[in-house]
C-alpha cells in the first residue's frame, strides 16, 4: 500500500501540470527578484514582493519534501535533484547581518529552469559531455596565446608598452583582439610603426577567433548528435522490450486458452 502511494506521488510530481506550474513559479520568482533591484519598486511594493518570494520559496521546499518522500535516498542519485536541493537550501539560509550577500544568490533559482525544461537540460548535458574534448581546445588556444604573446612582446613591446609591454599585458591585448573589441584601432596604430604587423594580427584572429570557435561549435554539435542517437537507441530498446514482454504475455494467454479448449474438448468427448 505504501509503495502504491509512493508511485502515485511520483506520477503526480512528475506530471506535466505540476512541472509547468513549477516552471511558471520559477519565471515569476525571477521577475520579482529582478524588480527588487529597483529602489522605487522596493519602496512601493517591497512588502508584496517579499510575501510573494516567501510563498514561492515555501512551494519549492514543499516540492523537495514530496520528492524526498517519494524517492527516499534515491532522490540524491540524480545530479539534477542535487542541483535543485542545493539551490533551495541556499535560499533558506539567513540573509541578515554578515550573510546579507546571500540574498543576491536567490537569483540562482532561475537556473532551475535548466532542470525543468527538457531542451535546456539537453543543451547543458551536451556541454558537460563535451568538456573532455573542449579541454584540449583550451589547451590548443593557450598554446596559440603563448606563442603570439611572446612574438608580440618581442616585436612591439618597446614601441607600444601599453599593449605589449610584457607577457601578461600582451595576453590581455590578444584576448581583446580575439573578442574583436577595438582590435582595428590597435592594429592600425601598430601598423604605422610596423607595416607588416597585419600578418601577425590577421594570423592570430584566424587561429584564435574563427578556427578555434568553429572547432568548439563542431564538438558541441557532434556531442548533441551522439546523445540524441544514444537516447534514440535506448528508446528503441525500451520499445522492443515492451513488445517482447507483450508477446510473451500473449503467448502465455494463448497457451492458457489452448489448454482450456483442450479440456473443454476432453469433457465433451467423455460426455459423448
Amino acid at each position: 500500500m505504501e509503495i502504491h502511494k509512493e508511485e502515485k506521488l511520483k506520477q503526480f510530481i512528475e506530471s506535466n501540470i505540476v512541472q509547468n506550474f513549477i516552471i511558471g513559479l520559477i519565471i515569476i520568482n525571477s521577475i520579482t527578484i529582478g524588480l527588487e533591484t529597483s529602489e522605487n519598486i522596493r519602496i512601493n511594493f517591497g512588502s508584496a514582493l517579499l510575501i510573494a518570494d516567501k510563498i514561492i520559496l515555501a512551494i519549492f521546499v514543499l516540492e523537495i519534501f514530496l520528492k524526498l518522500y517519494a524517492y527516499r535516498l534515491s532522490y540524491f542519485k540524480n545530479n539534477w535533484n542535487i542541483f535543485d536541493f542545493t539551490i533551495v537550501a541556499i535560499a533558506l539560509l539567513p540573509t541578515s547581518g554578515s550573510l546579507a550577500i546571500l540574498r543576491s544568490l536567490r537569483i540562482f533559482r532561475t537556473l532551475r529552469l535548466i532542470k525543468n525544461v527538457p531542451k535546456l537540460r539537453f543543451i547543458v548535458e551536451s556541454l558537460f559531455h563535451s568538456l573532455p574534448s573542449l579541454a584540449w581546445i583550451f589547451v590548443l588556444l593557450a598554446l596559440v596565446f603563448y606563442v603570439f604573446s611572446v612574438i608580440g612582446t618581442n616585436l612591439f613591446g618597446a614601441e607600444f608598452p601599453q599593449w605589449f609591454g610584457n607577457l601578461g599585458i600582451t595576453m590581455f591585448s590578444l584576448f581583446q583582439i580575439m573578442t574583436l573589441e577595438g582590435w582595428a584601432e590597435m592594429s592600425r596604430s601598430v601598423m604605422e610603426k610596423f607595416p607588416l604587423s597585419y600578418i601577425y594580427f590577421i594570423s592570430f584572429i584566424l587561429l584564435a577567433s574563427y578556427t578555434t570557435l568553429n572547432i568548439f561549435i563542431a564538438i558541441v554539435v557532434n556531442t548533441m548528435s551522439e546523445i540524441q542517437q544514444k537516447v534514440g537507441a535506448e528508446d528503441v530498446k525500451k520499445i522492443e522490450n515492451i513488445i517482447k514482454d507483450e508477446n510473451e504475455e500473449l503467448r502465455e494467454d494463448m497457451l492458457i486458452l489452448k489448454d482450456h479448449i483442450l479440456k473443454m474438448e476432453e469433457k465433451l468427448f467423455k460426455k459423448n
